[in-house]
C-alpha cells in the first residue's frame, strides 16, 4: 500500500486545486463564519420573526437543501467539477441577496432564502471533494481533503471571532455582517470559476475493473449517520450537559469549542498523513472506537459532578476532536477510493446525504437522549457508534477490487493463450516395425 509520510505545504497547495482554488476555500469560510453561526438571530432581530418560525424555516431549507444532491451527483459525473464549486457559491448568493432583501415580518422571504443557504451548503462538500479527486490521487489526495477541512475550519473560527466582536452593533452589524458575506461568497465563486477544471468521462481510462456499477456502501452510509453525530458533540451536547446538569459557566463550552477548532486546524493534516500507514477502513472503524471511548469518558466525567465535572469534560473533549480528526481524514477519502471514476459524483452525494441527514437529526436525538439522563446519552451514543465501527471494519468493498493475478475481461477484448509450454511432440499412431 502506498503511503504518504511526507507533504511539502507546496505540494498540498497544488493537490488542494492549486493557490486561487485555495484563496477561494479561505474566502468562502470566512463569509460563512461571518453569517452562520448568527442566521437565526438574524430573523429575530434584524426580521422580527418569532424564533419557533425562524427555527423551522432554517430547518426546511438544511432538509430541502439535501433533495438537491442527487442532481449535483449527476452534473459532476458529466465531468464537472469547478463549474459545480462555483454554482454552490453563487447559490449562498442569491441566498443572502434575499436575506437582505427581505422586510421585517415576512417568514417567506427568510425560508426562501435558508433554502438557498442551504443548497448551497448541501452542495459545497461533494463538489469539492470530486475537485480534489480528479487534482490528487492516492494518499496524496487523503491529505488535501484533510488541509482543505483545516483551511475551511480556520475561516469558519476566525469568521465568527469578527462576527462575535461585532455583535455588539445590533442589528446593524447583522446586516452589515450579510452583505460582507455575499460579496464573500461572490469572490469565492469568481475564484473557484477561474481554476477551470472538468473531466471527459469518456475519455476517463477503465482499469482494474472500476468501470463496474458504484459500491451500494449500505454500512458505510448507515454508520456516517451515526458517526456526524460527533460533529454536533462540542456545539449541542457539551453545552445543553455543562449548564443543565452540571450548572457551570458557559465559558467552559466556549473553551471546549476554541479548542477543538484550533486542534482540527493545527492537526487534521498530520494525524492524517500519520494515519496512511493504515488502510482508510481500518481507520474510520478505529475513528469509531476513539467516539466510543470519548463518549463514555464524558459519562464518567459527569458523574463527578458540579465540582470537577467541568474540567473533566474539558479534558475528555480532546480525546472527542482527536475521533473527529481521524473520521473526517477518512470517511471522504474512502468514498473516492471506493467509488468508479464514472460514478463518483453519484457516490459523493450519496454520502452527503448521509452526512446531511446525521447532521439535521442530531440535535432532536441528542436532546431527547439527555432528558433521560447522562446515561442514556452517552452511553446510547457509545453503543451505537460502536456497532457502526464493527459494520464499517466488516463490510466487504464489492465491486471494487480484483484479483491481482488476472486482470478482468471485457468484451471485444481479444484474449491471448500463453507462449509456453513449447509444442508438444506426439507420438506416431503406429510404431515402424
Amino acid at each position: 500500500m502506498a503511503t504518504t509520510t511526507k507533504i511539502r505545504p507546496r505540494d498540498l497547495v497544488r493537490a488542494s486545486g492549486g493557490p486561487r482554488y485555495a484563496v477561494a476555500l479561505a474566502v468562502d469560510a470566512l463569509g460563512t463564519g461571518l453569517l452562520r453561526p448568527f442566521l437565526l438571530l438574524y430573523g429575530v432581530m434584524v426580521l422580527r420573526l418569532s424564533a419557533p418560525a425562524t427555527g423551522i424555516a432554517m430547518t426546511v431549507g438544511i432538509v430541502m437543501g439535501l433533495v438537491c444532491m442527487p442532481a449535483v451527483g449527476r452534473w459532476l459525473d458529466r465531468g464537472a467539477r469547478s463549474t459545480v464549486v462555483a454554482a454552490s457559491m453563487l447559490v449562498r448568493v442569491l441566498g443572502v441577496a434575499l436575506l437582505v432583501a427581505a422586510p421585517a415580518g415576512n417568514v417567506w422571504l427568510f425560508a426562501t432564502a435558508a433554502l438557498f443557504l442551504g443548497i448551497g451548503n448541501q452542495a459545497w462538500p461533494a463538489a469539492h471533494a470530486a475537485l480534489v479527486a480528479t487534482v490528487a490521487h492516492g494518499r496524496e489526495r487523503d491529505a488535501a481533503l484533510a488541509a482543505g477541512r483545516a483551511l475551511r475550519n480556520a475561516g469558519l473560527g476566525t469568521g465568527a471571532l469578527l462576527a462575535t466582536a461585532s455583535l455588539a452593533g445590533g442589528t446593524t452589524a447583522l446586516q452589515a455582517m450579510a452583505v460582507v458575506t455575499g460579496f464573500a461568497y461572490l469572490v469565492a465563486a469568481a475564484l473557484a470559476w477561474s481554476v477551470r477544471l472538468r473531466t471527459d468521462p469518456a475519455a476517463v481510462p477503465v482499469k482494474d475493473g472500476s468501470g463496474g456499477p458504484a459500491p451500494r456502501m449500505r454500512a458505510l452510509l448507515a454508520a456516517n449517520v451515526v458517526y456526524v453525530f460527533c460533529l454536533n458533540v462540542p456545539e449541542i451536547a457539551l453545552p445543553l450537559i455543562l449548564v443543565t446538569q452540571l450548572h457551570a459557566s458557559p465559558v467552559w463550552s466556549a473553551a471546549i469549542f476554541v479548542a477543538n477548532t484550533v486542534l482540527v486546524v493545527t492537526l487534521q493534516v498530520p494525524i492524517t498523513v500519520l494515519m496512511s500507514r493504515v488502510s482508510r477502513r481500518t481507520v474510520l472503524a478505529l475513528a469509531g472506537v476513539v467516539l466510543a471511548a470519548s463518549y463514555l469518558g464524558f459519562l464518567a466525567a459527569t458523574s463527578l459532578g458540579p465540582g470537577w465535572g467541568a474540567p473533566a469534560i474539558a479534558a475528555v473533549s480532546v480525546l472527542c476532536t482527536l475521533g473527529e480528526i481521524v473520521y473526517a481524514g477518512s470517511a471522504t477519502a474512502l468514498v473516492t477510493v471506493l467509488a468508479p471514476a464514472h460514478l463518483l459524483g453519484r457516490a459523493l452525494a450519496r454520502f452527503q446525504l448521509s452526512t446531511g441527514f446525521g447532521l439535521a437529526v442530531s440535535p432532536a436525538v441528542i436532546t431527547t437522549l439527555a432528558a433521560h439522563g447522562s446515561a442514556a446519552l452517552w452511553g446510547g451514543l457509545a453503543a451505537a457508534t460502536l456497532v457502526s465501527a464493527s459494520a464499517v471494519a466488516t463490510e466487504k468493498d464489492r465491486g471494487t477490487r480484483v484479483s491481482p493475478c488476472r486482470p478482468p475481461w471485457r468484451p471485444g477484448r481479444a484474449v491471448r493463450r500463453p507462449a509456453w509450454p513449447a509444442r508438444v511432440p506426439r507420438w506416431p499412431r503406429h510404431r515402424p516395425r
